[in-house]
């Protein structure tokens, strides 16, 4: 079901600052790039750290996902995990069987599975240790051109 860890993704207050102290800290990222999503109000670092890609999320707005998080627990950290499947279906299918609830993803306002710019994804309302699991099948080559609005 679960082929691996697809990305982490982190919340903090600045995504520029943070990815300096990546940098300067632990010698990763410097290939990394700072980016601004309008669609989820959200300016992301994408690093990668040992095989696996770090996002650094800070939101734009002062009530967006990231900031919320932060304000709730008291300080940045690990948000969410995004586990790479082969077959999204499955894996929600087995986790509903198991008592999971579907979540809304708020930069679509879909619940469930959705198309995404790499791939099909769906967030589980259910935590796991305190983090947001997501779920990824990513496209197969040629797929996605495929898909309206990625």
């Amino acid at each position: 079901m679960i082929t691996d860890i697809k990305h982490m993704a982190f919340a903090v207050r600045d995504a520029n600052a943070s990815l300096a102290a990546y940098q300067r800290l632990l010698n990763v990222g410097h290939e990394a790039s700072v980016k601004d999503y309008a669609k989820s109000r959200t300016r992301t670092a994408l690093l990668n750290a040992g095989g696996i890609e770090l996002q650094l999320c800070q939101s734009l707005d002062p009530d967006g996902r990231f900031a919320e998080w932060i304000n709730e627990r008291g300080g940045e950290g690990l948000h969410h995990i995004c586990f790479s499947v082969d077959d999204l279906d499955e894996a929600l299918s087995y986790a509903q069987a198991n008592g999971a609830m579907l979540k809304e993803c708020r930069a679509c306002k879909i619940t469930g599975k959705h198309a995404h710019p790499e791939g099909y994804i769906a967030f589980l309302e259910d935590q796991v240790s305190g983090l947001e699991i997501e779920f990824m099948q990513v496209y197969k080559p040629g797929e996605a051109q495929n898909i309206q609005g990625v």
